[in-house]
């Protein structure tokens, strides 16, 4: 019986990437398949994902690259934003981690850390955090920067909602204020009605209450897909 072509072309292209496509990720010292490898093999994946950025990825993409962006932003440079935003925000209440299959990265800013209860105010002690997040935004332009509000089920839902809303413009605001260009940002609030947790307690229910940066990198490629979608 004859081996299906399909098949023996994606054995071999899993075996070109574990022969030439690992690298050592600097938050574990470990060996790993590359997302330049994996983006390779998978195609459209990167495109698939900026594809539900908030208001969609096109014309941000080209305002991040009238605003200094290059594209050209996979692997190793990704693996590097992480650890650097894991030691600036270390001890804090700040969790950092990849999302979307490795594909983007997310800054969990939790309840109490940001905000005072049921304020869109943020907190001065926590500036000195937004201004690290903010530096490593600048200094890694590739990127486009959705922001997400979210809140717990006290309340009623309708100012649940703009409270969420408040929020995360207010983060977005500030990122803008220290210098992350406005064309690769956006904000969103949910409200109550993306929980973490299902509870009805005052002791899991804090970790609906928060605000999470969603940094998605964008390659050569995608800058160039964006042009010709705007007939550049």
């Amino acid at each position: 019986m004859k081996t299906p072509r399909i098949l023996v072309a994606a054995v071999a292209s899993v075996s070109l990437i574990s022969l030439s496509g690992c690298v050592t990720d600097p938050n574990t010292g470990q060996q790993k398949i590359s997302r330049t490898a994996l983006g390779g093999v998978g195609g459209a994946l990167a495109g698939g994902l900026l594809g539900g950025v908030i208001g969609g990825k096109t014309g941000r993409i080209i305002g991040a690259v009238a605003g200094g962006a290059a594209g050209g932003y996979v692997g190793y440079r990704m693996d590097n934003q992480i650890k650097q935003l894991k030691e600036g925000t270390a001890g804090s209440g700040v969790d950092v981690s990849e999302t979307d299959g490795g594909q983007a990265i997310l800054v969990n800013l939790p309840d109490g850390v940001t905000f005072s209860t049921g304020s869109s105010a943020i907190s001065p002690g926590f500036q000195q955090l937004l201004d690290r997040v903010a530096n490593s935004l600048t200094q890694y332009p590739d990127s486009l920067v959705d922001v997400y509000g979210y809140t717990d089920t006290v309340g009623s839902a309708s100012s649940n909602q703009v409270l969420s809303e408040q929020r995360a413009q207010a983060v977005a605001n500030y990122l803008i204020s220290r210098g992350v260009n406005s064309s690769r940002i956006r904000s969103m609030g949910f409200g109550e009605t993306r929980l973490k947790v299902q509870t009805g307690d005052n002791v899991n229910e804090p970790l609906n209450r928060r605000v999470e940066i969603k940094i998605i990198p964008f390659t050569q490629q995608d800058v160039q897909a964006a042009q010709r979608a705007q007939g550049n």
